[in-house]
């Protein structure tokens, strides 16, 4: 029902065409319509897991985890050194966080706090449900969030919105504006950046976490620029898990841009 109906109605099928014909114009007609229905089945599927609560944190606990930044993140926890962890809108990003809290490693996440109070009351009350702390985007919840890492916490991120003030970075081969506050946190608390992925199998309800090789120190734009990177050779390699709802894409022309100019 959710691809099929309330997502036209939502207009969310037209923005999937558009951002594909932008970023990925060749791929085949019967493809976009697949991605068409597939994308918001499962934005759909990772909006009820969350809500699902123990049920979710139950089914999910075990996930294997696998991945060359699995070992620093091992050590970091040993040392009490905090880790930067980031992703984007792909498969359903929580279970990794979920599965990381069972296993018992502190992570704290940031979100964006909804307009509507009592939509956000819900929202939030469910990020809780899957654990605890969470920090709402702004001074005072940036703050804790600080602190938190400070005291050898670990954080995870998603970065790939459209960002007004961000750096002009390249996303799909495309201008994209990009936060650089993850990285700028990392050098910061000289914690490792870390890419991870829960990546949603064929059974619809299983997931495999991925965890990256950190991105290498230096300038904040080059490290998101290769986060930006990665989210993208995920999301190729899996097309209907990333959202692709978002309006990710809002510079027009296409001019000067950090990156090889779009083909």
């Amino acid at each position: 029902m959710t691809s099929r109906i309330l997502a036209p109605l939502a207009g969310f099928d037209r923005r999937i065409r558009n951002n594909l014909a932008l970023v990925c114009p060749d791929l085949p007609e019967s493809e976009v319509r697949r991605l068409q229905r597939a994308v918001p089945d499962n934005a759909a599927r990772s909006w009820m897991e969350m809500y699902s609560g123990a049920e979710f944190i139950e089914r999910v606990k075990d996930t294997p985890v696998s991945g060359p930044g699995l070992p620093i993140v091992v050590e970091a926890r040993k040392a009490g050194r905090p880790v930067i962890f980031v992703t984007g809108h792909f498969g359903n990003y929580d279970v990794a966080r979920a599965a990381m809290l069972a296993r018992g490693y502190r992570i704290g996440a940031l979100y964006n706090p909804m307009r509507n109070v009592y939509f956000n009351k819900h929202y939030v009350e469910a990020l809780e449900r899957v654990g605890k702390p969470v920090f709402p985007r702004g001074r005072r919840g940036l703050a804790d969030l600080l602190r938190f890492l400070k005291s050898g916490g670990m954080t995870a991120l998603l970065v790939d919105l459209h960002v007004k003030r961000g750096e002009t970075l390249s996303f799909f081969g495309r201008p994209a504006k990009t936060a650089l506050s993850a990285a700028e946190l990392a050098l910061k608390f000289d914690a490792p950046l870390i890419p991870a992925y829960a990546i949603r199998q064929p059974d619809g309800l299983s997931f495999e976490i991925v965890i990256e090789a950190p991105v290498p120190p230096g300038d904040p734009a080059d490290m998101m620029q290769a986060v930006n990177d990665s989210i993208e050779a995920m999301a190729r390699r899996h097309m209907e898990q990333w959202f692709w709802v978002h309006r990710r894409w809002k510079i027009r022309p296409y001019t000067a841009w950090k990156g090889a100019p779009p083909s």
